[in-house]
């Protein structure tokens, strides 16, 4: 009894907590974003040098995508001319490094987590930016065309029209993760309240140095968003788990899940697709213990 209800209560505060944290957050990106134009972004990006890898890696972080919305936003990128390097650092940034990511993993993990994480990811979304391009991957990318695009926000002319875009964006967003969302904070609540500590401990506790690695790789292939997988990390810390293990676990799943590399195949030829599974484990990994010796 005493498991069901430390369980329960888990799932209570965790699924307030980050509802609102997403909605809050979502609301105030979107706000900032209708004031942003994409021809103003290109333009941005198209700096020659490492400036052009630290605005995308900027964008992509400040940006709350998902693969659906990062994929065609990438295509435009690369068809507006904008530097092979800068659109690499975007891609990597945009899935693992975000407001709505940082928020939560402060408010769960801490606000040194949330740094060493933003961090960590940033400078990996730089570095392999400029080692993609100068390694030659441009010539990887598909001749492709997506059609459509980003809603145009020129009718929002008042300040509460855009506020009232952004929050109804918000809703809509969140709706969508709504399911995972739930999923991550139900598995979360199980491990609080029924997985014996021991256990976990001695799986993919501190003392175990394989289980960061291990970890990453076994995030990859999940089909795991970071608002699904920060709940669980959350548990599973508070069951003995090294933050280091859960990170790389975080950052594997939400940084290249299977339907994101469906999606990069389809405008990146394999050498490419590989390299970037390649950079999100070696980020997952170096994160990971980074945070385990920290």
């Amino acid at each position: 009894m005493n498991s069901l209800e430390t369980s329960l209560y888990f799932f209570g505060i965790i699924m307030v907590e980050l509802s609102l944290l997403f909605i809050g957050i979502s609301t105030i990106i979107g706000v900032a974003l209708v004031y942003i134009s994409d021809d103003k972004l290109q333009r941005w990006l198209s700096h020659k040098g490492v400036f052009g890898n630290i605005l995308g890696a900027l964008m992509g972080g400040l940006t709350p995508f998902c693969a659906c919305s990062t994929i065609p936003m990438t295509v435009g990128l690369l068809k507006a001319r904008v530097p092979f390097g800068p659109v690499m650092s975007f891609v990597v940034a945009s899935p693992i490094l975000n407001p709505i990511v940082l928020s939560m993993m402060v408010a769960l993990l801490g606000i040194k987590a949330g740094i060493i994480y933003a961090m960590v990811s940033f400078m990996a979304a730089v570095l392999f930016g400029l080692i993609l391009e100068k390694l030659g991957f441009a010539k990887q990318v598909k001749n492709v065309i997506v059609t459509g695009g980003q809603q145009n926000d020129a009718i929002l002319k008042t300040f509460k029209d855009k506020l009232r875009h952004a929050i109804a964006s918000a809703l809509k967003d969140y709706r969508a993760v709504f399911l995972y969302l739930v999923i991550g904070v139900a598995i979360g609540a199980v491990i609080k309240g029924f997985i014996p500590q021991n256990l976990v401990i001695n799986v993919a506790g501190p003392q175990n140095p394989a289980a960061v690695p291990v970890a990453a790789v076994i995030g990859i292939p999940l089909y795991i968003r970071a608002t699904t997988a920060i709940p669980i990390g959350l548990a599973l810390i508070q069951k003995g788990m090294s933050v280091g293990a859960v990170i790389a676990l975080i950052i594997g799943g939400a940084g290249m899940a299977i339907p994101e590399m469906s999606l990069l195949a389809g405008i990146f030829r394999p050498r490419l697709v590989g390299a970037l599974v390649g950079v999100i484990f070696l980020t997952a990994v170096t994160a990971g213990l980074i945070f385990n010796f920290s």
